[in-house]
């Protein structure tokens, strides 16, 4: 079955860094497009950012752009997020999700049928 198992998450200083990490197995990494989205307390989900399938394009939401990096390795199954230049308000249960195109196709979490158990991201002084 397919399984996506998160791992990484911490406390972090303001302007501190992570590194996300997304094991996956029960089906075939390559083929599926990844994204990590995320859920601050009292929020809604929120998509982060996302990754095609053979890894040739990514897309950020504009919360995140320049500071997150998402990025993959197909044949370790794994998905990643670099997390640079935190803020208190990048606080969140960090998911990642597997979708069910090879591309990305916007925010929209419609596409996505797997989700990660989440990995909590604290940023605080």
């Amino acid at each position: 079955q397919v399984q996506l198992v998160e791992s990484g998450g911490g406390l972090a200083q303001p302007g501190g860094s992570l590194r996300l990490s997304c094991a996956a197995s029960g089906f075939t990494f390559s083929w599926k497009a990844m994204s990590w989205a995320r859920q601050a307390p009292g929020k809604g989900l929120e998509w982060v950012a996302g990754i095609a399938s053979d890894g040739s394009d990514t897309s950020y939401a504009d919360s995140v752009k320049g500071r997150f990096t998402i990025s993959r390795d197909n044949a370790k199954n794994t998905l990643y997020l670099q997390m640079n230049s935190l803020k208190p308000e990048d606080t969140a249960l960090y998911y990642c999700a597997k979708s069910t195109q090879k591309v990305v196709y916007g925010s929209s979490l419609l596409e996505y049928d797997y989700w990660g158990q989440g990995t909590q991201v604290t940023v605080s002084s």
